[in-house]
This record gives C-alpha cells, structure tokens and sequence, in this order.
C-alpha cells in the first residue's frame, strides 16, 4: 500500500499535469511483473524523490500489471556492479547508464540491441537529439536511447565575483588568467575544479583547439600530446603552481569541495552540469550561482558532452514490461518532470519550452552546441584513468606538461588498437 500524490505543472504557457495517483491502492503481487531499474540519479537535487513519488508511482497506476523496482546505487559504484553482475548473472532489466559504459557494455554482451528487441524503435529514435542518439551506436546496433543530457558551464557566484572587482565572468583564457591572478589577491580562487580527468580537462584541451585522438579515434600520439592539448594543461598547471586553483584538483582533500568553497566564498565558480542549480540551491538557499559559456580559446568556448542512455540487459526477463517503462521515460510529461529536477531533456521538442521550465538552462543549450563527446570506445574507462593519472603528475610536478600527455598518448594507443 502507498500513498501517492498528484503534481502539476505548467509549460510553454499551456498546463501540463502529471498525476502519481491520486489514492492509495492495492497492488496484487502474485497478478504482476516487477521490473528492476538501476540508476544513479542525485537524491541531493531531488532526482529520486520525483522519480520514486512521481515518475514510477504515475507509471504504475497507468500500467497496473507492472510493478517497478527502482535500486538507485552511488555513480562510482555503479558501474564496478555492471561489470561485476555479468559474472554473477546478478543484472537488472533496465539500467541509467552513462553514455560512456554503452560500447563497453555492448561489447560484453551485457545490452539487448533495442534496434532489434523494439519493434518501435525507430519511433522513439526519431524523437530525441540525435547527438545524445549516437552515443547508444556500436558495430551496427542502438544499444539503448537517450535518456537525459547534460554539458558543463562555468558556474559562479555573482557576489564573488563582485567582491573581486569583476565586471563579468571570464569569457576567454585571457581573462581567466587575469582574473585568477585578481582573485587571489582577494583571498579568493577563481576557478575550483576538482579532478584530472577528461570530464575536467578536456574542455580546455579543446577549447584551445586541442584534441584526444584522431577522428577515426585510432591514435593519440600527435594529438593529445600536440601543442595545442599541452599549452591549455600548462595553463592550468601554471594556474596551480601560481596559488590560484584549490589543490582539490588533485587531492579531494586539499580544501574546500567546489559546492562548499563556492558557498564559503572560497571559490568564485566551477566547470558543471545541470543538476548544480537544484542541488546547490537546496543545500546553499542563502547563495545564488548562474552560469555562462567555458571560457573560449582559440578552438572556440568547446564543453564535454554528458548525460545517460536508457538501455535494457540482455540478461532481462521481463523484456516486454521493461520496454513500456522505458517508453514512459522517454515521454513528454516524464521528461518534463525530471527537467524540473534539474535533468536536460532529449527530446527535441523540449527545445521549445525547456528554458521556461528553467531559464538557467539556456547557457547549457548554447554550450550543447558545440560540446563534444568523449572517445566512443569499450576502453574509454581505461584511456580516462590514464588521462587523470598523467594529467596528475603534470599538476604533481613529477613530469612537465609534454611529457605527461605523451606517457599517457603512447598507452592511450596501446588502448585504442
């Protein structure tokens, strides 16, 4: 027995409602198909509060015969329980799953090809971005479909950047080297990031016209080692050793964490996602953040392309169940109601009322346009941990810039063959 309530909403000028349910009801266990989903959405931003008191219970009461089974496990313990329920035969019907686990997970055998196991797909395929689709494609099938989308901004405090006599957030690397240097004689730093990986990085490498491999994601030695990836690490390297970035970049523990230094006006902004505003609003009512455009380099203000796809285990025995759920996530009113818990749409119609669903949401459509994603390959967890390990030392002092992304382009090669 669950007590279910109904929420509202309006969109684009028009009332849009979403009703949970509207009563406590019965459910017969023995008369239904329970169908476990696996995610790892934010309790912070009140992620799984609307998907657990409004997204599943409006599932249910449209769909009586389905009961859903929402297991929502931490970000960086969720994919080690992938890989490990392969061996285990331990899987779930349905997962959340960041893009870059889609070819890996592909490759293992782990996802049904929903371009075969969906007699619709092709439906369904049509409605979303087709940038956030691509990332569901291995060897010649859709592994899954886009499910929510996201890229980095800089993130700021205004009142911060006040007290540092800015008139405005940096909008090109000159600025942000200018202003660091202007903040820190504030007491302040700048810019807080808080890790070495291409999620953190890769922003800048190509903003400065940088890149990872090649285009056909075959190589890296001349590319992510070639001047224009190693002068935007040395910028942040110089950054660093100048006092004007927190140590968190390489130490978690070396100070404040972006949220807390940006609400103890220790930082004045970060590089992040979507979901910033609703957590940080929730746990910091008495500090305001907007947003505006990565800094721009010679490539251009270039972002990293995040988000997670909806897919379905090949291991699944409720394949059909499955299936309806996850066409309900990628409806209108479904997609609406997590846009407003801070998760960025893929439906391309979104694009006409997402910003009154959120203005801040502006700046990151802006950002989608020129972000990229990271290399498509079931090694990039691997290529990524080298990134962070040799981006570290370059930060670390043990190796200069050119020698870090060197080391890590001849292994990155060894990766990609």
């Amino acid at each position: 027995m669950r007590v279910r309530r109904v929420i509202a909403f309006a969109c684009v000028g028009a009332a849009v409602a979403v009703t949970a349910a509207t009563a406590s009801a019965h459910v017969d266990r023995a008369h239904t198909t329970t169908v476990t989903f696996w995610d790892a959405y934010s309790a912070g931003g009140g992620e799984v509060k609307t998907l657990e008191s409004v997204v599943i219970p409006g599932f249910e009461k449209t769909h009586p015969g389905i009961v859903v089974k929402d297991v929502t496990i931490p970000y960086n313990d969720l994919h080690q329980k992938l890989i490990t329920g392969v061996a285990g035969g331990q899987l779930p019907d349905l997962v959340r799953s960041d893009i870059i686990w889609v070819p890996e997970l592909a490759n293992l055998g782990v996802l049904a090809p929903l371009d075969k196991a969906m007699p619709d797909f092709k439906k369904y395929a049509s409605r979303v971005f087709p940038g956030p689709l691509a990332t569901n494609y291995w060897r010649g099938h859709y592994y899954g479909l886009p499910l929510d989308t996201n890229t980095r901004i800089f993130n700021y405090n205004p009142a911060a950047l006040s007290a540092i006599g800015a008139s405005g957030p940096p909008r090109t690397f000159a600025q942000l080297v200018s202003l660091s240097a202007q903040a820190k004689a504030k007491g302040y730093d700048l810019y807080a990031e808080s890790g070495t990986s291409c999620w953190n990085v890769c922003p800048w490498i190509w903003s400065n016209g940088g890149t990872i491999t090649n285009s056909t994601y075959t190589k890296a030695t001349g590319y992510l080692n070639g001047p224009k990836s190693v002068a935007a690490i040395q910028m942040l390297v110089d950054l660093y050793k100048a006092g004007e970035m927190p140590g968190i970049i390489i130490n978690s523990n070396a100070g404040l964490g972006t949220y807390d230094g940006i609400n103890q006006n220790k930082y004045v902004g970060t590089l992040d996602g979507p979901w910033m505003d609703a957590i940080f609003s929730a746990a910091y009512p008495k500090t305001q953040i907007t947003g505006s455009l990565v800094p721009a380099g010679p490539g251009g203000s270039v972002s990293v392309v995040g988000g997670e796809d909806i897919v379905m285990t090949s291991a699944s025995k409720n394949k059909s169940a499955a299936l309806t759920f996850l066409r309900y996530m990628l409806g209108y009113g479904t997609q609406a109601q997590m846009a407003l818990a801070g998760q960025m749409p893929v439906l391309k119609s979104s694009a006409k009322w997402l910003t009154r669903v959120h203005p801040y949401y502006a700046t990151y459509v802006k950002q989608l346009a020129t972000a990229r994603p990271r290399t498509p390959t079931p090694k990039w967890t691997q290529i990524d941990q080298v990134i962070t390990t040799d981006v570290a030392k370059a930060f670390q002092g043990s190796e200069s810039a050119q020698q870090a992304l060197t080391d890590a382009a001849q292994q990155i090669d060894g990766l990609l063959k």
